[in-house]
């Protein structure tokens, strides 16, 4: 067996599934198992190649027997490297902390894409970090073609002002598209006043009625994605959705989406547009970006659409 720790969230499997891919390359006769939480399951399916999940929340004593091989994916230890002790070899990086003298070193700032497949290529194992895509699900039970507003972001700090999204929505819905706003259960009061502002209707809002598989069916199928730096832009990434994402305080140099992908559109708290990031000592909040901006963003990127020729979700 080889195990693979990402015990993480949405965002964190999105951008690890290109090592995930190199692994399943790498070892194609063994059982490759993630460990991750139990409710990622439907999006572990539309990843391919994971034969296994093992329902794994944080770090702590492992709750499986020792694997030949294990990788690190989740951080840069100790507790991590710990939890993975028992294998006959580790991928991960360099820890002596842990006890794990080998591996390369860990590199601040780094994009999350490029890191975990830099460290597996230290191990001899290539991955190619454009290896994004997720298998699409049928919209057997979501809307297709909206265009999908998603306020929230389990950290306040990389939330956009509710009324400017509320703003942002309404204008759209009066350029025709047709707007759905999306989050967590804990996060339908939000998307409530989010709605209540743009004067979208109470069906409109699909927070907290969606599992993670009808999200990515919405994301996958859906005309636009506007959304903050979460999980849902990462699907829009993985489907080729348009999106405008808008970024703070982390950079899009770490999370963002590849820049090369023009219908996919970053906005950086008011500082650079990707690529790029503020010089040390910048603390840049998403209150600087206005509404106009994100509207602009939004023609730019389903002008990319228009004249790659390809047709949208």
């Amino acid at each position: 067996m080889i195990l693979v720790l990402r015990a993480l969230g949405v965002g964190d499997l999105a951008t690890a599934v290109p090592a995930l891919r190199a692994l399943r390359v790498a070892y194609p006769d063994r059982e490759l198992a993630l460990a991750a939480p139990a409710w990622l399951g439907p999006l572990v399916d539309l990843v391919g190649g994971v034969d296994r999940l093992l329902p794994t929340d944080g770090l702590g004593s492992p709750p499986w027997p020792s694997p030949p091989v294990a990788a690190n994916l989740h951080g840069r230890g100790p507790d991590s490297h710990r939890m993975l002790a028992g294998a006959g070899r580790l991928l991960a990086f360099r820890c002596p902390e842990a006890g794990h003298p080998d591996g390369p070193r860990w590199r601040a700032g780094e994009h999350e894409v490029h890191r975990w497949c830099r460290l597996l290529a230290w191990y001899g194992i290539p991955a190619d970090p454009g290896d994004l895509a997720l298998r699409r699900p049928a919209a057997d039970r979501t809307p297709t073609g909206v265009t999908v507003v998603h306020p929230g972001s389990k950290i306040p700090e990389k939330r956009w002002p509710a009324a400017r999204f509320a703003a942002l929505a309404r204008t759209l819905a009066e350029r025709g598209h047709r707007v759905v706003v999306t989050g967590s259960a804990d996060e339908r009061e939000l998307a409530r006043r989010v709605a209540a502002g743009a004067g979208l209707p109470d069906p409109a809002v699909l927070a907290g009625r969606t599992d993670l598989g009808e999200l990515a069916a919405l994301v996958a199928h859906a005309r636009l994605v506007v959304s903050g730096d979460t999980g849902v832009g990462h699907l829009a990434t993985a489907y080729a959705t348009p999106s405008v994402l808008l970024f703070g305080p982390v950079p899009p140099a770490e999370w963002g989406p590849p820049p090369d992908r023009p219908r996919h559109r970053v906005l950086w708290s008011g500082a650079r547009d990707w690529p790029g990031r503020p010089g040390v000592g910048s603390h840049p909040t998403l209150a600087a970006l206005s509404v106009d901006r994100v509207l602009a963003a939004v023609e730019e990127a389903e002008e990319a659409v228009r004249v790659s020729g390809a047709i949208a979700a």
